[in-house]
């Protein structure tokens, strides 16, 4: 084995062999172009920028190279107009989302599925076909049709990409929500949307314990009254070989039930136009109720087409990983992969159930070639000192995906010391609102430790000051978009229809700097053609007006092996003014420490030593838990606002909402000191 990467050694992590570089889709597409437009364009950043300075040739050409299944394609790719959200990608095709996705029916793996250690499945294409065909028979008869909502509370089982694919098959509107959600929560999505069915489960499994959620659906479903059907997936009950009582569930029909009079055959696929809404998500703010975003299906398909083809470079028989719930867009875009013809690896349960190493143990159980995960994971299975490297073969993993927050350099050499040296590592960044990315990895690009690879094709991604003025590579500032691209959202939905005049759109994306989408991340672009992400903008601290990304911050704090996590604000200083801020380091420590002067002198050492004097903060403040959202994206907003007085009004988005709680009352004790 080779000897361990150091901080010291050349900051190259990876370098593609040129074996791998010749058998990437990006490479075969970057011929098809040339040959097609008569160019020569030598390299990724050639073909980046060719693909955001024409952009209907660009979309026109992953269309035709990616074997779009259609109804009619349509001579006219692009149409621009004079507001960015107004530009229209193949107004004339139509075509199925569920089609492109259901590719094949054989006998080859579509679906695994592994429920920590308790539930083991496997779906054939064949099967997952007749499946498809079924629940849609069941959809039909109750009503479903093109612009229907139906929405999932499932688990991230086979049946929520069954229920997806069959409601896209008729053009019904696809919606989910994890089963850890409460009852408001649900109330707060699912009641904005009106969905007419609603497919949900019994309970799950989490940390080895079982979560019984009937009592919340119970709870629920009352306040749902565009309701006309509930179907239960009975989850927990067939794990423990018990008999599923719903006697609770007003409405609910078992799933096994509900579709035992339909046989599978031929799946219908309801041909509709490239701006049919596909999908609706949810915003995981804190400032409110979450936003309805609504995105067409069309869109969504070419972009994660362009995305699991050359960028993610999935091949037919690939095994594609990600640790998601179905209420994060990464469990819409790790369903994609079905579009290239991979099986899918669902989980569902807790990331270091039975003994820490179950991800790894079910990457080696069957063969994943692909493994995504969350910044947060790799960062604490480091500190719980797992190092699959040595325990597990890896043999056929060939790419590890990072996002949720960003993958810090030294979580880059935790991927190459303790998983695999021959991976190549892609942090990537997009979001909810626009269920794709904007920057990701290339298999044809080195890896630089801490930097994102690329942007993402198609994406005319650049940096702003504040003043929407671009900036040189190497400087900070405001992640934009100066393009259209294909799943900008359709709009937001408010009270189930959409919002006329796009008011809250616009303000969303497009009043900070008219004319681009201004996206709120903190970013750099390097030398690389890469990007280094600092954490979100508008949690970005301004000490003494010196802007500073958070990220830079955490990489430091949470090196120390006595700080579990850590979160950080800006806090308007002196009390009650807007004369300056001062920065406050919130920690969580392991089982059984206190926060001392002698830790805190390190603390602020180590910030000191690696990044400036400004960085340092004016307060280190011991804290039992850091609050997070649902997709395990800590919530600094959340925190700076109770720490100012200000209200925290949508709990529900919180996988931990009795967190703030220890911040509330710390409120007095900051502005004292």
């Amino acid at each position: 084995m080779n000897a361990p990467l150091t901080l010291e050694q050349n900051q190259l992590l990876w370098q593609p062999s040129p074996e791998r570089v010749s058998a990437a889709h990006v490479t075969a597409f970057r011929q098809f172009v040339n040959q097609r437009h008569g160019l020569q364009l030598a390299d990724y950043e050639a073909l980046w920028q060719w693909s955001t300075h024409n952009l209907g040739e660009f979309w026109g050409a992953v269309w035709d190279s990616s074997d779009v299944k259609a109804e009619h394609r349509g001579e006219r790719v692009y149409l621009p107009a004079e507001s960015m959200p107004d530009a229209r990608f193949f107004p004339d095709a139509r075509l199925n989302f569920a089609q492109n996705l259901l590719r094949r029916k054989d006998d080859l793996t579509a679906i695994l599925f592994w429920g920590e250690d308790k539930v083991r499945r496997e779906l054939s294409w064949r099967q997952l076909h007749a499946e498809v065909s079924r629940m849609q028979q069941w959809l039909a008869t109750q009503g479903v049709g093109p612009g229907d909502r139906v929405a999932a509370y499932l688990p991230n089982l086979p049946e929520a990409v069954i229920t997806m694919l069959a409601a896209s098959s008729l053009g019904a509107v696809f919606t989910s929500a994890s089963p850890d959600f409460g009852t408001q929560g649900l109330i707060d999505r699912f009641g904005q949307v009106q969905p007419k069915v609603l497919v949900a489960c019994d309970g799950y499994f989490y940390a080895g314990k079982t979560v019984d959620v009937r009592d919340k659906l119970a709870e629920a479903i009352p306040s749902l009254q565009s309701l006309q059907a509930v179907l239960v997936v009975p989850y927990v009950a067939q794990a423990m070989g018990a008999p599923a009582d719903l006697s609770a569930i007003p409405r609910a029909t078992l799933w096994a039930e509900a579709l035992a009079p339909f046989v599978g055959g031929e799946v219908r696929f309801v041909q509709l136009p490239f701006d049919h809404p596909l999908y609706i998500l949810y915003s995981s703010g804190t400032t409110g109720v979450p936003k309805c975003i609504v995105h067409r299906a069309g869109g969504v398909l070419l972009k994660h087409l362009s995305e699991m083809r050359l960028h993610a470079d999935v091949h037919t028989g690939d095994r594609v990983f990600y640790f998601t719930t179905c209420g994060w867009m990464m469990w819409n875009w790790l369903v994609s992969a079905l579009t290239q013809s991979a099986t899918l690896c669902l989980y569902d349960g807790s990331p270091f159930a039975a003994g820490s190493n179950i991800l790894f143990d079910y990457a080696d159980a069957v063969g994943m070639t692909h493994f995504g995960t969350s910044a947060k994971f790799i960062e604490a299975m480091d500190k719980a000192g797992l190092e699959p490297i040595k325990t597990h073969r890896l043999a056929a993993l060939r790419s590890v995906f990072s996002t949720g927050s960003p993958l810090v350099a030294e979580g880059f050499d935790t991927v190459y010391q303790r998983i695999k040296r021959d991976v190549c590592l892609s942090s990537i960044s997009g979001g909810t609102d626009l269920v794709s990315c904007f920057t990701l990895g290339t298999p044809t690009h080195p890896v630089w430790r801490g930097e994102i690879q690329a942007a993402a094709l198609g994406m005319a991604v650049a940096v702003f000051d504040e003043d929407g003025k671009p900036l040189p590579d190497g400087q900070k500032g405001e992640l934009v978009c100066t393009q259209p691209f294909p799943t900008m959202p359709l709009g937001f939905l408010v009270d189930g229809s959409m919002d006329k005049g796009r008011s809250k759109y616009m303000d969303a994306y497009f009043t900070r700097m008219p004319g681009v989408w201004h996206h709120g991340d903190y970013i750099e672009r390097t030398a690389h053609h890469g990007y280094i992400i600092y954490g979100r903008s508008d949690a970005t601290l301004n000490p003494g007006g010196v802007r500073i990304g958070t990220a830079e911050i955490y990489r430091q704090v949470e090196q120390l092996p006595e700080v579990v996590e850590s979160l950080v604000i800006g806090q308007n200083w002196p009390p009650g003014t807007y004369n300056d801020v001062r920065v406050v380091l919130f920690v969580k420590l392991r089982e059984g420490l206190e926060l001392d002067d002698a830790l805190i002198h390190r603390i602020k050492l180590a910030i000191r030593q690696n990044t400036t004097p400004r960085h340092v903060p004016a307060r280190v403040v011991q804290v039992h838990d850091i609050p997070r959202t649902k997709s395990n994206k800590i919530v600094e907003l959340a925190v700076r606002n109770l720490v100012h007085g200000e209200p925290v009004k949508n709990l529900t988005a919180l996988a931990n909402p009795d967190a703030l709680d220890e911040y509330r009352q710390l409120k007095g004790e900051l502005e004292a000191s």
